[in-house]
């Protein structure tokens, strides 16, 4: 039904500052997204339906998802707390305090009965959903923690922070097992592979590397964006990943030949957020453009049929891979590696390493790479400032806070 092999089917506009996360229920009747707006919004498929609106944060909310049974919402936001929402109409909630600084993701465990959240105070916490009780902290990281997730099985915790790890965590004995290290920027997201074996990292060097958590090695890095990678999403059945980035792009990797298999475009500005609905069929995508937007997953149809039951029959067993090489700067590099997560190869898709392979002369690939490593000091830089800002803010709320609580202790001793 489709002019383009991918394009978006519906666009949601509502939010009024930049989209910040996205996440479908588990029936694919409902989308939610969280927005530096401060608002929650809760967007119906059924074009007939309107979206619900739901206000309560007094910051940006910075993340946002169902719950496995899709009765729930959780939010995380800037303000320190954590909200649970009752999808519909009447936007019930309740609300607790989970963290000293911005709470920056909120994450479901698989069963529903969890939640953990990540926050800049440099902390994990694991709460239970009912009642909201405090079980345990993490508290390893020295730098603010982006993101942290259950392992499809619940036995494990991942977490990425701006100190340049990413740390894997024992869930019940509450250790730290590994810590992946990023030495050229830090991880903005991190995701689990579905079969639970590895992990994906956003980076913000531009960079997409895929993790074995078992053997600890780093099974495949694509180079393939020109800017921040602020989310990443695996597809269910565990061939494909979905990558959104601040070059505005989103990224379709195709982790069983190891190669960029499409580049879609649709956001005016930076891609914030991606998101593969629970059967795949679908995904969804945020931006500082303030859209929402739903695609369709054109992965079973066409001229992919074949290659998606291949990849199906692939990541149902455990192979070795067979080194290859290719001239195309999408497709795969040979690895002297042979580790791998179940259907994962070990590959590499970096454009500017093969493009001297590709016809570009030396001294043109040379250029773009020093100019390519320009902009990500650039961003870097950028990223840095912005921190820097937040830091600002915070502290200049703090004394806010402090001078009127100082008034009002003046006024109460000069009435005395």
């Amino acid at each position: 039904s489709f002019g383009q092999p991918w394009s978006p089917l519906r666009h949601f506009k509502g939010h009024r500052d930049t989209v910040t996360s996205v996440d479908f229920s588990c029936n694919m009747k409902q989308i939610a997204t969280g927005s530096m707006d401060s608002c929650v919004m809760i967007w119906n498929m059924k074009p007939q339906m309107r979206a619900y609106r739901f206000d309560g944060h007094k910051d940006a909310v910075i993340s946002i998802q169902f719950s496995p049974s899709g009765h729930l919402v959780a939010s995380a936001s800037r303000d320190k707390t954590v909200r649970l929402w009752v999808p519909s109409i009447k936007a019930e909630s309740t609300v607790f305090r989970a963290h000293t600084g911005t709470v920056r993701s909120v994450n479901f465990s698989g069963d529903g009965q969890t939640l953990v959240t990540a926050s800049d105070d440099k902390t994990i916490k694991v709460w239970t959903v009912h009642r909201q009780k405090f079980l345990f902290s993490l508290n390893q990281h020295i730098n603010w923690v982006r993101c942290a997730k259950f392992s499809p099985d619940d036995r494990l915790i991942v977490s990425s922070s701006d100190d340049r790890t990413i740390k894997l965590w024992d869930k019940n004995s509450r250790d730290c097992i590994h810590s992946f290290y990023e030495h050229a920027g830090y991880a903005n997201h991190v995701a689990f592979h579905p079969s639970g074996t590895c992990i994906a990292a956003a980076s913000t060097d531009s960079s997409v590397k895929v993790w074995d958590i078992r053997s600890h090695k780093m099974l495949q890095h694509y180079q393939v964006h020109s800017g921040v990678v602020n989310g990443v999403s695996f597809h269910p059945a565990g061939n494909f990943l979905l990558t959104a980035s601040s070059d505005s792009t989103l990224k379709i990797l195709d982790l069983v030949e190891g190669k960029l298999l499409y580049t879609l475009h649709g956001h005016q500005g930076p891609a914030t957020c991606v998101a593969f609905s629970r059967t795949g069929e679908h995904f969804a995508s945020g931006g500082s453009d303030e859209q929402v937007m739903v695609w369709k997953s054109n992965f079973d149809c066409g001229e992919h049929a074949d290659a998606v039951r291949l990849h199906r029959e692939s990541a149902s067993r455990l192979q070795e891979p067979s080194p290859q090489t290719s001239r195309d700067p999408s497709t795969r590099s040979s690895s002297s590696q042979q580790t791998q997560a179940q259907g994962l190869p070990q590959h590499s898709a970096h454009p500017q390493a093969q493009a001297a392979d590709g016809g570009v002369p030396p001294s043109l690939a040379s250029t773009l790479e020093h100019i390519i490593g320009q902009l990500d000091i650039l961003t870097q830089t950028v990223a840095i400032l912005e921190q820097r800002l937040t830091l600002t803010e915070d502290k200049l709320k703090e004394c806010m806070e402090n001078q009127v609580e100082i008034g009002l202790r003046l006024q109460s001793t000069d009435q005395a």
